[in-house]
């Protein structure tokens, strides 16, 4: 188990940007393989770029009754990034690329009551998820409360995450936009599908990151996230409203779906329902062309379907090329300055915990 440096190195940290660890990040975005792009083109004063970097976009599709469908085929299926109309290369269906899921727990103060009927249901969500499917599907766990504990890293061996789930207690604090950053870092250079589920009760309220951070680092490293907002109590007084629209815009950006179970039977309906999107997912990926690049490094994907009856869910963007202007370096970094808020902070450091196994 090791803790988060997070507290101790406070804001100064996430204020040390370097634009080295940006355009690694850009490279990240898709598969390992290194871009390489075409002279640029002129067009009207439009920069265009072709791009043999591949992208990938994980969708999933359902009916107007919200079943899932697995069985469309690429025609299916149409892809624009920033606009531009791009060719379908990479299609599978029902993918069985392998699965690396990290578990955020919410241990803060408000979820004492709740935490033993929500470790109970993730316990059986990490049997059921590693009992079929790809052998090389592994799972982490995380807990966080006003600080990020990394309780055990990706394993197959469900037992493991048990033994940490039982040794939850619930503190004061929740650092949600910290868990996020911190563990998307964390999956970023996995190979394969990468998925964060989230359960938690509500809202933020110690992290030092903020929203946008939190959602560009999952972006960067191309996870879904499912949140899980456990909601005990059905009135509005039970409600965070703030944080449930902050985790249904999370979801919405990556591809993912929030849910709002009650305990018992409806969260282990809810995580059975992720499960089941996870085994229905389709792999998209194309290699950009014609893209018209902006002073924005984030590129809008549109995906949708030829068949109006049905809705998709995937990502609503990447971190890819921008446009450079006048004066930019000629090597090919991407044009922005040192105190652009647009970089990501640097992978907070990860330090022992002292005592405990």
């Amino acid at each position: 188990m090791v803790r988060s440096g997070w507290k101790a190195s406070g804001m100064r940290a996430l204020r040390a940007l370097r634009l080295a660890s940006a355009w690694a990040a850009v490279s990240a975005v898709a598969l390992a393989q290194a871009p390489q792009s075409a002279p640029p083109v002129e067009d009207s004063g439009t920069t265009i770029r072709v791009n043999v970097q591949l992208v990938r976009i994980l969708a999933t599709v359902k009916d107007a009754n919200g079943a899932l469908i697995g069985s469309l085929d690429k025609s299916a299926f149409s892809v624009r990034d920033n606009g531009a109309p791009q060719d379908i290369a990479v299609f599978e269906r029902q993918t069985d690329q392998p699965l690396s899921v990290a578990i955020l727990i919410d241990n803060s103060g408000s979820t004492a009551i709740d935490l033993p009927y929500e470790t109970d249901s993730v316990m059986r969500f990490t049997r059921a998820l590693l009992r079929e499917g790809n052998p090389n599907d592994a799972v982490a766990l995380y807990s966080f409360n006003w600080e990020i504990v990394k309780q055990r890293g990706f394993t197959r061996n469900p037992a493991l995450i048990e033994k940490s789930l039982r040794g939850l207690r619930g503190e004061a604090g929740t650092s949600l936009y910290d868990a996020i950053l911190l563990a998307s870092r964390d999956i970023e250079d996995r190979q394969g599908r990468k998925v964060l589920v989230v359960v938690t009760d509500g809202g933020d309220t110690t992290s030092h990151t903020d929203f946008n951070r939190a959602v560009e680092a999952a972006q960067l490293a191309d996870v879904v996230i499912f949140p899980i907002l456990v909601v005990p109590i059905q009135n509005e007084a039970g409600h965070n409203v703030g944080g449930e629209n902050a985790l249904t815009t999370m979801s919405q950006r990556t591809g993912g779906r929030v849910f709002a179970p009650t305990r018992g039977p409806a969260l282990d309906r809810a995580f059975d329902e992720i499960i089941q999107s996870l085994r229905t997912q389709y792999l998209l990926g194309y290699y950009p062309k014609n893209v018209p690049l902006t002073a924005d490094r984030f590129h809008a994907l549109q995906v949708s379907l030829s068949d109006p009856q049905l809705r998709v869910s995937a990502r609503s963007g990447y971190y890819g090329e921008a446009r450079q202007e006048e004066g930019a370096a000629a090597n090919g970094t991407i044009g922005v300055e040192p105190s652009d808020e647009t970089l990501r902070p640097p992978k907070p450091a990860l330090k022992p915990k002292t005592k405990g196994p």
